[in-house]
């Protein structure tokens, strides 16, 4: 939000501000952000040809007898006069997204962060922090173990069948893979954050354990359709790993709660407690 000046603050020292106000805010907000997002689409449209092949080497890395009609070459296939149109606004969006993200994710952090208070913003910085590195390590993973599940589902093409891949196919099965492994290197910081929140306490952790660590080999299983056991444990280990840290983080923060809360202990009820005013400190 816009920080108010002297004369404002005097009048408004708590710079509120109306709803209309609020709406003003957000467009102008969203406009620059749509705006770097225009300006990064740009960038994909020119960068179009090197990052297309690099979308499509996992494709490329699959043996030849196993491609489209055994050719030789990376040979995928448009059904549609507009398909290879679409394709670059596709590959542009992606490439804009990930070049704008520093402005958008500016703009939606300086709407939100006026109405947190310091702590909360600690958490933010800490979620944001810890949340983009590890998507970024999911999909990393995902890159690499996605040959082998194309390879996978190359092989379940019956006998006489000619397997096209579309352009288009091929783009959304990697978008998709992406996505999930990304989002699965998420769930331990998610478990993390509910601990923080006193949601989630490591009681109920322990007993969700061999729960959890099954569940990510059965997510694997079916995320990486590949009977090589490479691949299925190029998801399953690092987000066990990513899990069991977890599992040390919130057995520390429960620790650390329960020392704090002895603090109150013997305290007259009219009486602030170091916490109490630790926390009045940190508002």
């Amino acid at each position: 939000m816009t920080t108010p000046g002297r004369s404002a603050r005097r009048h408004n020292p708590e710079a509120r501000m109306s709803l209309l106000e609020h709406i003003r805010e957000l467009r102008g907000r969203l406009l620059k952000a749509l705006l770097a997002l225009a300006v990064g689409m740009a960038v994909g449209w020119f960068f179009f040809d090197p990052v297309w092949k690099f979308l499509e080497r996992p494709y490329c890395k699959i043996p030849q007898h196993d491609r489209l009609l055994g050719t030789h070459g990376c040979t995928l296939v448009v059904n549609g006069l507009f398909d290879g149109f679409f394709i670059h606004l596709k590959i542009m969006f992606l490439v804009g997204l990930i070049v704008s993200s520093p402005v958008w994710l500016y703009q939606l952090w300086a709407f939100i962060a006026p109405g947190l208070y310091a702590r909360e913003r600690r958490w933010t910085y800490a979620f944001v922090a810890t949340a983009v590195p590890l998507f970024a390590a999911g999909a990393a993973f995902a890159y690499l173990a996605m040959s082998n599940g194309l390879r996978f589902l190359l092989h379940m093409v019956p006998n006489g069948a000619t397997a096209l891949i579309t352009v288009d196919t091929y783009f959304g099965y990697m978008t998709a893979m992406l996505l999930i492994f990304g989002l699965a290197f998420e769930v331990p910081l998610i478990m993390v954050m509910l601990n923080m929140a006193g949601v989630l306490t490591h009681a109920r952790f322990r007993r969700w354990r061999r729960l959890m660590i099954f569940a990510v080999f059965a997510f694997a299983a079916v995320a990486v359709p590949s009977p090589d056991p490479f691949s299925m444990l190029l998801l399953a280990l690092p987000c066990v790993v990513l899990i069991e840290l977890a599992e040390v983080f919130v057995w520390a923060n429960d620790r650390r709660r329960a020392r704090r809360a002895s603090m109150y202990a013997g305290l007259a009820d009219d009486e602030i407690s170091p916490l109490d005013f630790e926390n009045r400190i940190d508002a």
